[in-house]
Order: C-alpha cells, then structure tokens, then sequence
C-alpha cells in the first residue's frame, strides 16, 4: 500500500499580515449636539469620514474590515471634548497636513480637527492625567474650597460603584489636583492600569452630584498622554 505523501503532516503556510507603514496622532474637539453621541456612534461617524476622505487608511483583517484607528480614552455621553486624541493607520506614507485638510472637509458639525502629527508605528497613546471641568453655581461656591482642602487631605474616599459591576472603590489614589478657578472647578485625575475616577463620582464626592443632573456641561479639557 503506498504510503502518505510527506507533505501531508506540514502545516500550510500563512500569509504574513500586512503592516502600517504610517501613523498619525490627531487631536480634535467634539461639542454642540455631539456630544449627546455615544462613544459607539463617534467610532460609526469617523469610519464614514475617513471612508469619504479617501485616505489610505490601514484597515483590520477578516471578513469586515474595519479602519485601524483607536481612540486614547472614550467619552462621557454628554461630556464635551476639548483637545481629544484618535491615532490613525495608514498602508501607505502619508504627509499630516494632507491628512488634516481632508479630515477638515468631512467633518460635520460639533467635530473640528486641533492639529495632527506623525508619531512611531510602534507608539500607542496611554493617558496619564485627564482634566475635566465644570461651572459651579455661585450659591454651592462659598463652601467649596473647604470641601476640596477636605477631600485631598483624606487618606481614603470610598465610593459605592455599581458598573460594571458592584464593588467598591477607594477614589483617592486617582486624584491628581483639585482647584477652583474662576467659579469652575477643575479636576485633574489620574489614569492607571487599574482604572480611572470618573468625573461625576468626584463631584459627588464633593457634594456637587446634582449638577449633571441639573444640565450644567462637564468638559474634558486635558488628556495627558505619557510619550508627550
């Protein structure tokens, strides 16, 4: 009886994955109406602004392929974005201010692009700090400052959180500054491998959980990112 081919047992060879060969960092702001748009709907509208740009954006393997771009840290709903980090991919060499002009003609209202450069293939943005801030009313001003000297002195701030799921948390190890300027406060917190405070849980913290509530807009003024 003839024997199996000796080629059966070997493993078929693999095409290797096509690399980047381009990246670019761009900042951007996202206010008015969109920032009632879910984190989810931002990635949807940036997939149909890159697709109308025509850039030669790298894109992820399978049967959908989808464009290789990653956002540094997702947004609140509701939250404004001042100076927002998104890193793009491209298949092929690409200079930054043609990549920003073309980003600038998609983009609808409440997008705007702040500014775009190269960065390594290898990097990957990681935040260290994000700065969010929020006006105070002036009848919760007075005692404000107390409660902030208070709150930085603690060696412990426990908080109830129940998403994910349940559990509690200890909020001090992720604040970095805590100020009021000019009737806002300002909150610089720190992000870890271990998570983050949320902005909402530090005015509560403070005695402000009503403001979100109320209408008054949070915005992300910093993302501090450590290769910067």
């Amino acid at each position: 009886m003839a024997s199996d081919s000796p080629l059966t047992d070997r493993p078929l060879p693999v095409a290797p994955r096509p690399r980047a060969c381009d990246k670019v960092r761009v900042r951007f702001r996202k206010g008015g109406d969109l920032r009632f748009v879910s984190h989810r709907d931002l990635m949807k509208c940036f997939e149909r602004i890159l697709r109308r740009a025509r850039l030669p954006i790298h894109v992820t393997q399978g049967f959908h392929p989808l464009p290789r771009m990653v956002f540094a840290m997702s947004l609140g709903l509701g939250i404004v974005g001042l100076d927002e980090v998104l890193e793009l991919e491209f298949s092929e060499p690409i200079e930054p201010d043609d990549v920003r002009q073309r980003l600038i003609e998609q983009m609808p209202p409440g997008l705007e692009i702040l500014s775009v450069r190269h960065i390594a293939v290898s990097c990957s943005a990681q935040v260290r700090r994000a700065g969010y801030r929020v006006t105070v009313p002036t009848d919760q001003i007075a005692d404000l400052p107390r409660r902030i000297e208070a709150l930085l002195a603690a060696k412990e701030c426990w908080i109830e959180r129940t998403r994910p799921a349940p559990r509690r948390l200890d909020l001090r190890p992720f604040l970095s500054e805590l100020r009021l300027n000019d009737g806002r406060l300002e909150m610089l917190l720190w992000v870890t491998p271990n998570g983050a405070a949320r902005p909402g849980e530090v005015l509560g913290l403070l005695g402000l959980g009503d403001l979100a509530q109320s209408g008054v807009p949070l915005e992300r003024h910093l993302l501090e990112i450590h290769d910067e």
